[in-house]
């Protein structure tokens, strides 16, 4: 990825940002409550890890047959996805918690992901949250050759085909995750000097990546081969499906969010500035979608709420749906979009429209 330094405009003549910041500040305070976790967020982590964990000790110990374990697979899956969603995510933006050593554990359920922190914080919360949809900064938008995001992308033929086999592909994020992506973005970011706080050391970096796959590959497949009844590729087939199953949920619910005909894709003049303000460009490149559905609220930890979180990625996602009529209205007060789907099903409609807009071949301006 390219990264030449960008400017965010300090023009806001309006104080947009001002105004809003101060009425979600007056909205914890006169209702005193924390802008962290609650028992909510406790509760529901309790309920992901039993969806992660019960049936990995299930298909352990119980002489059940092959297409039970691949539906228990299936449910690990679902809850591996509930983890990132409301327990790594939360964590890893300091939001779960007033306490830093517990957002450090919370953010640490990534390893069970088959992710690595380093790389998470700088791909997500400084590369994604600070240069939301602008191509060569945000790597979000950085699909390599296979899927075409973003105009400003290179155009080649098998992209005509790309809303019709992309959601095979978006299943394979945590995959890759566990075999490949951490190497190449340590290297990468290490490299560039990246960093969301302190800059590890390349030895400790290199060494928390070799111990935790080593305890992974432990973990998931070493230990199901040696102590159930499985034949070793079935639990290789068991391990693709649980994460196929994962990735599949964090593609599609990462893709809503962004990569939508709604939202802008803006570039920086040549000199590397940009036409809005930070908390402007959030609200023309992100949307929300069925926030008024109780379930995808709460399964997908508020990342249904991303125009909230977007300009605010420091409060809990519990507290999304409260703020966003604060949100909603001060945009409107001040003449600015607020983009929502009402439901995710249109929303997943605009996303491959999108995808297919984006795979029919550019025409040449006269």
């Amino acid at each position: 990825m390219q990264q030449q330094p960008l400017r965010f405009s300090r023009v806001d003549s309006k104080k947009f940002f001002r105004t809003l910041n101060k009425r979600v500040n007056n909205y914890f305070r006169e209702n005193d409550i924390k802008r962290t976790g609650n028992w909510q967020l406790h509760l529901k982590t309790i309920v992901m890890f039993t969806l992660f964990l019960a049936p990995y000790f299930l298909i352990l110990t119980l002489n059940i047959g092959f297409l039970w374990k691949i539906l228990l697979s299936i449910v690990m899956g679902v809850g591996m996805a509930g983890i990132g969603m409301n327990v790594m995510h939360d964590g890893n933006h300091g939001s779960y918690s007033k306490k830093s050593w517990v957002n450090k554990v919370m953010g640490g359920t990534i390893y069970f992901l088959a992710g690595n922190v380093y790389n998470w914080q700088v791909q997500h919360n400084v590369l994604h949250h600070t240069y939301t949809n602008v191509h060569g900064h945000d790597e979000d938008l950085d699909a390599g050759r296979v899927i075409r995001f973003s105009e400003h992308a290179k155009w080649r033929k098998f992209h005509k085909f790309q809303h019709y086999y992309s959601i095979f592909l978006y299943g394979l994020l945590t995959f890759n995750w566990a075999i490949t992506t951490d190497f190449k973005q340590s290297r990468r970011y290490l490299a560039q000097k990246l960093s969301y706080g302190k800059l590890p050391s390349p030895l400790k970096q290199w060494s928390t990546i070799a111990i935790t796959k080593l305890i992974y590959v432990t973990l998931w497949i070493v230990i199901p081969i040696l102590f159930s009844n499985l034949a070793w590729w079935q639990v290789l087939i068991g391990f693709f499906v649980m994460h196929y199953t994962a990735g599949l949920i964090l593609s599609v619910v990462f893709q809503l969010a962004h990569i939508v005909d709604h939202t802008e894709m803006p570039l920086p003049d040549e000199d590397g500035n940009m036409k809005n303000t930070w908390a402007i460009h959030q609200l023309m490149t992100t949307t929300n979608f069925s926030t008024k559905n109780k379930i995808v609220n709460w399964f997908t930890g508020g990342l249904n709420h991303q125009v909230e979180h977007h300009i605010f990625p420091n409060i809990s996602h519990i507290h999304y749906t409260k703020i966003s009529e604060i949100v909603r209205n001060t945009a409107k007060e001040f003449n600015l979009p607020y983009h929502e789907y009402e439901t995710t099903r249109s929303a997943i409609k605009a996303h491959f429209l999108h995808l297919k807009q984006m795979g029919a071949k550019p025409t040449i301006a006269a």
